[in-house]
């Protein structure tokens, strides 16, 4: 489901194929003129998604914030899915995956994060800062290693693997099965514009399930000083996690902790490319990374719109009545681009003083992430363009794709091609 497209077409589609069809290349690559017609016009928008569900599309900043924070916007879609006055999108990656943070309202919601949140306090993240820049190193390493002249996908060489490595240490994944559960999670996250697409993501989804419910097997029996080991022995008074909510929390951080932060490192270097008097300035005085950080969040959020709510009774909001049983899409890409938010809304701007956003949402929802996707992207902008400082695009801008995601909720370069020039590490 693309969004854009919906609103454009504003139409029911005949077929799943039609539908997938409709998703727009030029959209999802440059989505923001449009999103700036639909702030424009009114803060809150009727729309008909691509498969043909009706939804409500929040697009202006001070809305988007007050619906990311309202009890009254569920985000159980199974409740959602049962009621006979809802109609919500299902889709991938299905049901035995779907029962996490995300997809809960409170109390089960407070009990999951509650269980999670330890290991990801801003004490726990700062302890693995020496061995994220380790893996970065390493990483740029190996791109030094293929020559000052040499085209590299960034993405591929980089900007994936980092936060893929530091999410599947933190989770203990074994080294062996990193590479086949990558591949998995890269199909099952892909856009499903054909139906031969939709099955090959459905094929990837029932092997992710497999593949996290051996990691558990394992675990239970040789429990280790790790995340899941962690999930699987965690108490809540005396709840524990069932099976579902395991397997659907695991998949949760596997992707959160990885995909995001792959696609905040290829749309902020974009940024800078297509910005070098920025990027030139930031390279003088790194000190500004972690403004400039923020910064790209808002520019350029790797989470284009919050995952699903629905209205559990009729909502007022942006002068519209969001009827109960509703599905709303808040647009965190368009509420951060908001003119009467920020001044000079649609530029870059390093510098800016204002770097509130909404990139990792707000309320109880609020990315449980957020410290460790700060740590691993400040580390890796710092230490490429110190090692790197010639790097430049070997493709015109024009070229580069925005192909990875569903188009919805996830948004990422399909490959970023870059010469990297010298290594200033090299004597």
């Amino acid at each position: 489901m693309w969004v854009a497209d919906a609103i454009r077409n504003n139409d029911r589609v005949a077929s799943l194929d039609e539908a997938r069809a409709s998703w727009g290349d030029h959209d999802r690559d440059n989505p923001f003129p449009l999103f700036a017609e639909l702030r424009a016009d009114a803060p809150v928008h009727a729309v008909t998604l691509a498969d043909g569900h009706d939804a409500w599309l929040v697009v202006r900043y001070e809305e988007a914030k007050a619906a990311l924070n309202d009890a009254r916007m569920s985000k159980d879609m199974q409740a959602a899915l049962e009621s006979s006055d809802a109609v919500v999108a299902e889709g991938l990656p299905g049901p035995v995956l779907a029962r996490h943070m995300l997809t809960v309202d409170p109390p089960d919601h407070t009990r999951l994060r509650r269980l999670v949140s330890a290991a990801f306090s801003v004490r726990r993240i700062e302890r693995l800062r020496p061995h994220v820049q380790a893996i970065i190193d390493g990483l740029l390493d190996d791109i030094a290693a293929a020559g000052p002249d040499a085209r590299v996908d960034l993405v591929a060489a980089f900007a994936f693997p980092l936060p893929f490595t530091v999410i599947c240490e933190l989770l203990g994944v074994p080294e062996p099965d990193r590479a086949p559960l990558g591949t998995a999670l890269k199909t099952l996250l892909a856009p499903t514009p054909t139906d031969e697409a939709y099955a090959r993501a459905k094929a990837a989804s029932d092997d992710v399930v497999r593949m996290l419910g051996a990691l558990v097997d394992g675990k239970q029996r040789e429990p280790g000083d790790d995340l899941v080991s962690g999930l699987i022995a965690a108490r809540d008074g005396d709840a524990r996690l069932d099976q579902r909510e395991l397997l659907s929390t695991i998949f949760q951080l596997m992707v959160a902790g990885h995909d995001t932060t792959t696609s905040l490192i290829g749309n902020g270097m974009v940024a800078l490319f297509r910005h070098p008097d920025q990027l030139a300035a930031l390279r003088a005085d790194p000190s500004g990374l972690p403004n400039a950080i923020e910064e790209m969040l808002r520019y350029d959020a790797p989470v284009p719109h919050a995952t699903f709510r629905y209205a559990v009774e009729p909502i007022e909001l942006g002068g519209v009545t969001i009827p109960a049983g509703a599905q709303v899409i808040i647009n965190l890409a368009a509420a951060d681009h908001d003119e009467k938010q920020y001044e000079c809304a649609e530029d870059l701007d390093l510098h800016r003083t204002d770097t509130r956003h909404l990139a990792f949402g707000h309320g109880i929802h609020f990315c449980l992430g957020a410290p460790l996707a700060r740590m691993e992207s400040q580390l890796a902008f710092g230490t490429l363009l110190r090692r790197f400082p010639e790097l430049r695009l070997a493709v015109p801008d024009g070229d580069l794709r925005w192909g990875h995601g569903d188009g919805l909720v996830l948004r990422g370069l399909s490959e970023l091609p870059v010469i990297p020039g010298p290594d200033s590490k090299t004597p």
